[in-house]
């Protein structure tokens, strides 16, 4: 056996309303977008840097979440202020601000609008693994 590709699906409540949200947030690109007979989207390919996703229309099988699950996307990206900012504007909401962190990140924890919470970061040190635990450990004892 050999894995090829792993990527999220993401379940919400309007699969248009969040590609254009993800397209103005993350500059992403839809690479595919389908729909069934009642033009609900089943599947729809984003993709923004190497970081691929999905997103689809919530049904009876696969509802969306009615708030951030127990997953987190992490997203890095070269400016997590702005992201951050462009989060907003489209009606995501702060769960962690967008701070300088103890393990070498710049970075925070945002919702968006449909359910899901992403983590927001850019690399702002070269730590060692050895120094990124000392420095976790001393933060959050």
């Amino acid at each position: 056996m050999s894995v090829q590709q792993l990527y999220p699906k993401l379940v919400v409540t309007d699969a248009d309303a969040a590609i254009t949200f993800y397209r103005a947030a993350f500059g992403a690109e839809l690479v595919e977008r389908y729909t069934d007979g009642s033009g609900n989207v089943v599947h729809a390919l984003l993709r923004a840097g190497s970081a691929v996703w999905a997103v689809k229309d919530g049904d009876a099988v696969d509802p969306p979440p009615a708030a951030p699950g127990p997953v987190i996307l992490a997203l890095y990206v070269d400016d997590p202020d702005a992201t951050a900012a462009a989060m907003l504007a489209g009606g995501g909401t702060v769960i962690f601000e967008v701070s300088d962190q103890p393990y070498g990140e710049r970075g925070g924890r945002l919702a968006d609008p449909f359910g899901h919470s992403w983590m927001i970061s850019y690399r702002s040190a070269d730590l060692s693994p050895e120094e990124i635990q000392q420095r976790t450990a001393e933060a959050y004892p």
